[in-house]
């Protein structure tokens, strides 16, 4: 069973929830847009079915709702943000600002952040540099759930990584992936429709394959992309790490297996190395390398020939990133956002905590 919501309502609700957390309501705003970036675009696990863990999260006392964000260190082209324990819906926005207006003055900006929270899908934060003709880079560590090739120990998280790169008469390429097998999101949806996981997707806590949907819970873990080494799991492997190290490790957040845990319910790791969540930005100016037309120009030709490529049989036609999302976003404009029951119900009583009603 699914409900359907207009994006209105879904984000006149969220902000009253983010407001009754203690928000500004500027702040509350903006986590509503990222948040519900997420579900208009197809990515439900990181949509409103994440704002009850949010709201955990702040009973908890590990997000702090009016955060005193600030740059810490500074170069012409990099910095250093510290997000004082806010949401990272909203610490990721300020801090790809900052990237942006050092890229208008250096080329590029670059900015690592540490103190922050579970910042959403990557991919929005990206695409924050393209209206300004630049190239958006974000990434983040996360809860340690994943075992580095040939380990059955958690010691990295699911650690996406975006890229948006502006084009001309087409559509931007938005490129926005976990660099697991599959994001604990989907292991999420999974969950609640009580469906298998696929194979690749998980090992239980000795190390065997699983396709337990619920694995995480008894002490399994989540594969990095590629699942085994014949597949390319180290390829995965190294993708998280870099992610890890950029993220955390070069801002002073905590890395690896102490990386604290979205879930409000799971403990802290002990002897933290360092701060919070960590992020990284990067926004590139395509006028520092060539003329902005230009370069658009041959990203139009460049989509154009990936998208006339030869489908292979059973395929229609050859995605460019950022189609699908880019589609569903249209049809959910249109259609509104459907959430099943499960998710509903959670919302409901969220709204109940701060006596704020979904119809």
């Amino acid at each position: 069973m699914e409900s359907v919501f207009s994006y209105s309502r879904l984000y006149e609700f969220t902000c009253s929830v983010f407001r009754g957390m203690g928000c500004s309501e500027a702040d509350a705003a903006v986590a509503a847009r990222v948040l519900l970036s997420a579900d208009m675009r197809g990515i439900e696990s990181h949509g409103v079915a994440r704002l009850s863990g949010y709201v955990r999260l702040w009973e908890a006392g590990r997000i702090n709702a009016l955060p005193d964000i600030k740059i810490v260190y500074e170069t012409p082209s990099t910095a250093v943000v510290d997000g004082d324990a806010g949401l990272g819906l909203v610490v990721a926005p300020y801090a790809m600002q900052v990237a942006i207006d050092k890229a208008k003055i250096a080329g590029t900006g670059w900015v690592s952040v540490r103190n922050s929270n579970h910042f959403g899908i990557a991919g929005i934060h990206a695409m924050m540099a393209l209206e300004h003709d630049m190239t958006g880079i974000a990434m983040t560590n996360a809860s340690a759930l994943v075992a580095p090739t040939f380990s059955k120990e958690r010691m990295l998280g699911t650690n996406p990584i975006a890229v948006a790169i502006p084009a001309g008469n087409h559509p931007a390429f938005v490129a926005d992936f976990a660099t697991t097998t599959a994001s604990n999101g989907k292991l999420e949806i999974l969950q609640r429709k009580n469906a298998e996981a696929p194979l690749g997707w998980v090992i239980d806590k000795e190390g065997s394959e699983t396709t337990d949907a619920n694995i995480l819970k008894q002490g399994g873990l989540m594969l990095p992309l590629g699942s085994d080494r014949e597949h390319g799991s180290h390829k995965g492997y190294a993708l998280g790490s870099i992610v890890d190290i950029f993220s955390a490790v070069l801002s002073g957040a905590s890395y690896g297996p102490w990386a604290p845990p979205f879930p409000a319910y799971v403990p802290v790791p002990q002897d933290m190395p360092g701060k919070g969540l960590g992020h990284f930005f990067g926004a590139m100016r395509v006028d520092a390398f060539r003329p902005a037309n230009e370069f658009k120009q041959h990203m139009d030709q460049w989509i154009e020939r990936f998208r006339n490529a030869t489908p292979a049989p059973g395929h229609d036609k050859v995605l460019i990133p950022g189609d699908p999302e880019r589609e569903m976003e249209v049809i959910r404009a249109q259609e509104g956002i459907p959430l099943v029951e499960s998710v509903v119900g959670e919302l409901r009583a969220v709204g109940e905590r701060f006596g704020i009603q979904l119809v």
